[in-house]
């Protein structure tokens, strides 16, 4: 439940942690919203201490903490990521995890197999190894990250596969969810390159698909490659581009829960999410000095979003009907290119300036 301060003020609980567990990654992926330092052997990685792991999980769940994201950079490369697995099965918490496969053996699949699961998460970029390695920037991650999904699914795990979309892989769309079905994957989820970090450089270089053709993509998934291919798919475009059965059917509406997560860097910090290692503005303090029930409930970007969300909404996200669903699709996304928490979300102003923003999702003005 939520904890009403004042009369003007309520709290929600803290259903989840993400920790980006390093500042490193393994990969070097071109399209990284976050560029963790490239550490291909994964020696000295920058991780974060588990002592502070478990001091996070210990302040939070008195306010409510249900579930953890595990992440990065590579969450794998953490040195003791077996032992961060048996604190949260101690802790009896949901797991989710998001990693690019390459250390996901079969002994690591079977200890992740022990932990109640959410969601697994790998990430592939291509249905052949030029198109995947590529993008991710290391040979051999191809194999690698399918091999992943087989030892995942040979322990009973079905995971999801993370493809991000750009000109270079455009056409193996299709492919894909073909390829993650013969992997025995659960479904694929089909991520669009966003304007931050190393992503920044690729719509500069105009490697990334446009916003028409996104739209155009995501209805082609889901009207018809998921019918096609008879396995959940998903095209991770704001909520407004789909249908209300996309919406509200089965499985992850793909709504970021700002309003009920915290993120936890590796350097120790609490963030609005892991864009907080680009934008130091949108960090909130540090575990073990700052105590998280008082982050949580006083810190003025927090309450102002839960007092100002969706009201105060500027653009074309101020007039969207959809805009109490997604406040804002991505907050800290918004902050990132403008400064301006309230801005609209770059991909539906974009819309809106072209004319392709669905007209009967804008409201009419009494």
């Amino acid at each position: 439940m939520c904890k009403e301060l004042n009369s003007d003020k309520v709290v929600p609980p803290l259903n989840m942690l993400y920790f980006y567990l390093t500042d490193d990654c393994n990969l070097a992926c071109r399209h990284c919203w976050i560029a963790p330092k490239f550490n291909p052997q994964g020696d000295k990685s920058h991780s974060l201490p588990i002592e502070l792991f478990e001091e996070a999980i210990k302040e939070a769940k008195p306010l409510g903490l249900t579930s953890l994201k595990l992440t990065g950079g590579e969450p794998l490369l953490h040195p003791q990521f077996t032992k961060l697995l048996q604190i949260v099965r101690r802790e009896k918490l949901s797991l989710n995890i998001e990693t690019n496969g390459l250390l996901c053996t079969p002994d690591m699949a079977a200890e992740i197999a022990e932990s109640t699961i959410s969601c697994i998460a790998v990430s592939i970029d291509g249905t052949d190894p030029e198109t995947h390695e590529s993008i991710r920037g290391v040979p051999g991650s191809f194999e690698k990250a399918t091999l992943a999904v087989r030892n995942l699914v040979s322990v009973g795990i079905r995971p999801q596969i993370i493809m991000t979309v750009m000109r270079r892989n455009i056409d193996q769309i299709d492919e894909m969810a073909f390829l993650a079905k013969k992997l025995g994957a659960s479904s694929v989820k089909y991520n669009i390159v966003q304007p931050t970090a190393r992503g920044e450089m690729l719509f500069k270089k105009g490697e990334v698909v446009d916003v028409a053709g996104l739209v155009n993509l995501s209805k082609h998934v889901e009207e018809e490659l998921s019918r096609d291919a008879k396995m959940r798919l998903i095209f991770d475009v704001p909520v407004v581009f789909r249908s209300l059965g996309s919406i509200f059917g089965k499985g992850n509406s793909g709504v970021c829960r700002i309003q009920s997560i915290m993120g936890v860097l590796a350097n120790g910090k609490y963030a609005l999410c892991g864009i907080g290692i680009n934008v130091p503005e949108l960090i909130f303090g540090t575990v073990g000095i700052d105590k998280l029930e008082d982050v949580w409930q006083n810190n003025e970007i927090l309450n102002d979003l839960r007092s100002g969300l969706p009201k105060r909404l500027t653009g074309i996200c101020a007039k969207c009907i959809m805009k109490h669903m997604c406040l804002g699709s991505c907050v800290a996304q918004n902050f990132y290119l403008t400064k301006n928490i309230w801005s609209s979300h770059w991909f539906c102003q974009q819309a809106d300036d072209i004319g392709i923003f669905p007209e009967t999702r804008i409201a009419l003005e009494i």
